[in-house]
């Protein structure tokens, strides 16, 4: 929780004043047209931010290719770089309800969650990288005694960053706060639906003394300026996060241009198995309905296939289906809410499409799925968390991704089957598996295809180990020490003695 009441933040919303210009070069700059931010929680139009047209990401390009090419950032020793990451992760800290209100504002994520989750891994990924900054070690391998090998890792350049709306700012923390911490210079793109956060994160990084072109920000939509980041020749890499679809345009704009990595971190329709021997089958369902309905299922990780053993379906099931109910939907300004809406219109009506279809697919709704609850606004994206079980695994509901609070049941009759039912799909981001039996645990999440297997958990983790996925689910690791893998070229330098 906040600690700031209900009164307090709808106070603060009134009197916001967001960054609303394409930062670029160390300062806000008008672009090319504009493009309303409309709150989810009401409808209402809250800002109107620049939309960067191709010349506006060129001088963006530009700007960061000059600081990465004659700037001091990549020449700086390490430890200058994580003062300054430290720098802005205690501006980040200071500015934390601005930034939560921001997020909650524009894409209806919950103030608690915004204040609490979201804000709070913000800062700690800051800090994580700034503090990984001056400890990588370069190599000298052996050799004869003619000769002396050096491998160096240096920064590969300039970085778009290309990140989504459900986590604004973390999704951009993962892929800014190791690019920096390696030196690169970054032009962050945020989502369309998600500007107002990212912007202001960018006044913070110029105050916390990055230099000019570091660091910058360019809104607009994906179709112009995600497009001129992944065609143009001056980008070395694009870090992205988002839908398949849009992931297969960077390929082949990066085919098209200057053949620049492309690091893809994608969807994932992640199976949660709960096999009859689960150390605490209540523990086991409780998890799974908070794992699909936080974030609003919004969540590429969310565990929207519920694999359950028809020994222990009926009351694994019973005790989801309690709990939707007493899920707390709501204002997400209201520090009581435990679920706000969705980001848009357009991904409301995409959700109930599902729900729609999953019925007469012949799917049997369980819980929710008749659009907004009581005590919302008309007007806000609300969807109630919603349950199907009798779930084929042909259906559509149980192949492609929702993004939304929709849960998938279905049911199987040993770990061998849940195995096969868990791995039909085309992703592979995440899993896990409830069981007592420790060679059981093994062998399943040995079994399972995802970069990510929880056991007697779900979304467990810190920022010690790596994050991504396999198969559609994309390639390259966010966290830990391996995302600077993404941000650096290796230089092998033979000296003959």
């Amino acid at each position: 929780m906040t600690g700031v009441p209900y009164e307090e933040w709808l106070a603060r919303a009134e009197r916001l004043d967001p960054c609303t210009g394409l930062h670029i070069d160390g300062a806000f700059s008008a672009g090319a047209g504009t493009l309303p931010v409309v709150s989810p929680r009401d409808g209402r139009t809250i800002a109107r931010v620049a939309a960067a047209g191709a010349a506006d990401v060129d001088r963006a390009v530009a700007a960061a290719r000059r600081a990465f090419d004659e700037g001091p950032w990549p020449r700086l020793a390490p430890a200058e770089r994580k003062a300054a990451l430290l720098r802005l992760a205690a501006l980040v800290e200071r500015d934390r309800a601005t930034l939560s209100l921001l997020v909650s504002l524009e894409m209806g994520k919950p103030i608690g969650e915004a204040y609490g989750i979201e804000l709070r891994a913000v800062i700690g990924c800051l800090r994580w990288y700034a503090e990984a900054a001056d400890k990588q070690l370069d190599e000298s391998p052996r050799t004869g005694e003619g000769s002396l090998a050096l491998v160096t890792r240096e920064p590969v350049g300039v970085v778009a960053a290309v990140v989504p709306w459900n986590f604004p700012l973390l999704m951009a923390a993962w892929k800014l706060a190791p690019a920096l911490a390696a030196g690169c210079a970054v032009v962050l793109k945020p989502a369309e639906e998600s500007p107002l956060s990212a912007l202001h994160l960018a006044a913070l990084a110029a105050e916390a003394g990055l230099p000019p072109g570091v660091f910058n920000v360019v809104s607009g939509r994906g179709e112009v300026a995600g497009r001129a980041l992944g065609e143009h020749p001056g980008v070395d890499a694009v870090a992205f996060t988002g839908s398949g679809e849009v992931g297969r345009h960077f390929l082949r704009y990066a085919a098209g241009s200057n053949l620049k990595r492309v690091w893809l971190e994608l969807g994932g329709k992640s199976p949660n198995i709960i096999l009859p021997d689960a150390p605490d089958l209540d523990a086991a369902a409780d998890t799974a309905a908070w794992g699909i309905f936080f974030n609003a299922g919004e969540m590429c990780t969310a565990p929207s296939r519920l694999l359950v053993h028809r020994s222990v379906a009926d009351r694994v099931l019973d005790r989801i289906v309690a709990r939707a109910g007493t899920i707390r939907v709501g204002d997400p300004l209201d520090p009581a809410t435990e679920m706000g809406p969705l980001v848009s219109a357009a991904q409301r009506e995409r959700v109930l499409s599902y729900v729609a279809d999953g019925g007469a697919a012949g799917a049997r709704l369980r819980a929710g799925g008749d659009g907004r609850p009581g005590g919302v606004h008309d007007a806000g994206q609300f969807v109630k968390p919603t349950v199907f079980d009798r779930v084929g695994p042909e259906m559509r509901i149980a192949r492609e991704e929702i993004f939304g609070p929709v849960l998938a049941v279905l049911e199987f009759a040993d770990a061998d089957e849940a195995v096969r039912l868990a791995n039909d799909t085309d992703y592979g981001l995440a899993a896990a598996v409830w069981t007592s039996d420790l060679s059981t645990a093994h062998r399943v999440s040995r079994a399972l295809k995802a970069g990510t297997v929880w056991v007697n958990c779900y979304e467990e983790g810190d920022m010690s180990v790596p994050f991504g996925g396999m198969r559609q689910s994309g390639h390259g690791r966010d966290k830990s020490l391996h995302a600077l893998d993404k941000y650096t070229e290796l230089k092998t330098t033979w000296i003959t003695l």
